[in-house]
């Protein structure tokens, strides 16, 4: 099943010798981070087993949203809303990327009250989000047909184009001096004296003084191989776009049966408002009780199945040599197969919310693996235990709008720059120093 079309990053032919910094995945996160560590005058190689953005960076909704994050994203996310807006102008490339809002259904007087409480945390930053009457979200999402008590509208709030956004941040990065590796997986991390001092790819080794593992669902597999325990699961969520529709919302809706968002072809990315699908595999034993408080608190929401996945990560390699092939290389996209009843329940949910969506022609579906923490907070940390390297993962379902403030977070931690926001919260010891997991809906 082939995933969506993304705007093609043609590799450079010739490793460097030495670099200052490897970045590890070529996905939203991993090229916002080259671009912010290229332009500090820093030499970065970044290095992508497949293509850049083919994995979940280009499989995402698509949304740039501060609306309803976990509160210790906030932060974060304020600093991604300084950042989107210039992209375009710094990476000389199309982001896609649109200020237009979106809303979020309520539908009781309980919910008004949690969205409204929610909204309560951004009066710091001067940015306008609150509850809007039901006649306001009528005039936000025209024809609506779906009974609300009001919704939560956050008008700075808006998308970006997932198959354009990591490939432009990607090229930016390379006109800015960074090279840009793409079908070069890296097999393992070199250390002298105890610290990171060079990379061994598929193509041969880097020599270089820090590293940045930026690889989404790969990311606890290769932590594993450096004996670094980094508890991580993958969860799966199916999307379908449209052809181009006239006379729908510009504004992005999201209610518990289905969101949706106004692409730049005219068209609309369309997915379930909250199910997602959790594969059983053999990490769903050992990380049990790391992710039981997220199973309790999030069990309707998730699809538990067991099939063919629980085979496939069986037979992943868990330690390897440098010269050895690795899983990176006989997997170099993740490509799930779409849920079909997922697709067909999305698009007739979206009818009945939005009428005009009954017109609308399903040109592609596809879905994608999420890399998700026991917080659904994301790790963005130095490791102590191998001085030199960095995790920038687990972004948890939220990490396409928030990745270019988490490239210049983790870009900050590299450089020993000041950080642009407290990153505590999101460091890799939280699991282990005996910290409560949090489970924040984000209201």
């Amino acid at each position: 099943m082939p995933g969506p079309t993304v705007v093609p990053v043609q590799g450079d032919p010739k490793l460097p010798d030495r670099v200052d910094v490897v970045v590890i995945g070529g996905g939203i996160i991993g090229t916002s981070t080259a671009l912010e560590l290229q332009e500090r005058g820093l030499r970065v190689a970044l290095c992508e087993k497949g293509g850049i953005g083919q994995e979940q960076s280009s499989r995402n909704w698509g949304w740039v949203r501060i609306s309803r994050r976990d509160v210790r994203e906030i932060p974060l996310m304020v600093e991604a809303l300084r950042i989107w807006p210039g992209l375009n102008d710094r990476t000389q490339r199309d982001t896609g990327y649109k200020r237009a809002g979106i809303a979020f259904a309520c539908k009781s007087d309980e919910e008004v009250e949690q969205y409204a409480d929610w909204a309560e945390n951004l009066k710091p930053y001067q940015i306008q989000s609150g509850v809007v009457a039901p006649s306001k979200v009528a005039e936000l999402i025209p024809g609506l047909n779906y009974p609300v008590k009001g919704a939560l509208y956050t008008p700075m709030d808006g998308r970006a184009e997932p198959q354009k956004a990591a490939p432009a941040i990607a090229e930016g990065a390379r006109a800015k001096g960074a090279a840009v590796l793409t079908e070069c997986a890296v097999r393992a991390v070199e250390t002298t004296a105890g610290r990171v001092s060079g990379v061994v790819t598929e193509r041969g080794t880097i020599a270089c003084s820090a590293v940045v593992l930026a690889g989404g669902a790969w990311s606890r597999l290769f932590s594993g191989n450096l004996g670094i325990e980094l508890p991580q699961l993958k969860v799966m969520n199916t999307v379908l776009r449209t052809e181009p529709l006239e006379g729908g919302p510009e504004v992005a809706y999201w209610t518990e049966k289905v969101a949706f968002r106004k692409r730049q072809d005219g068209g609309y990315t369309i997915a379930d408002g909250t199910r997602n699908i959790v594969d059983i595999v053999p990490d769903s034993f050992r990380l049990a009780m790391k992710f039981f408080p997220a199973l309790l608190h999030q069990w309707r929401d998730l699809r538990l199945r067991v099939g063919p996945r629980f085979g496939v990560e069986a037979g992943y390699a868990r330690q390897w040599r440098p010269d050895e092939v690795t899983p990176f290389e006989q997997t170099r996209v993740l490509d799930p197969v779409p849920h079909q009843g997922t697709v067909k329940k999305t698009l007739a949910s979206a009818a009945e919310v939005a009428p005009i969506f009954a017109k609308a022609k399903v040109a592609q579906t596809w879905a994608g693996l999420i890399d998700v923490t026991p917080d659904a907070v994301p790790v963005i940390s130095a490791v102590d235990e191998v001085p030199g390297f960095h995790i920038a993962t687990g972004f948890s379902g939220h990490g396409f709008g928030i990745g270019p403030g988490a490239g210049r977070l983790m870009a900050d931690i590299v450089s020993g720059a000041t950080p642009c926001v407290d990153p505590h919260d999101f460091r890799l010891t939280r699991f282990f120093d005996g910290s409560k997991i949090v489970i924040d809906s984000g209201f």
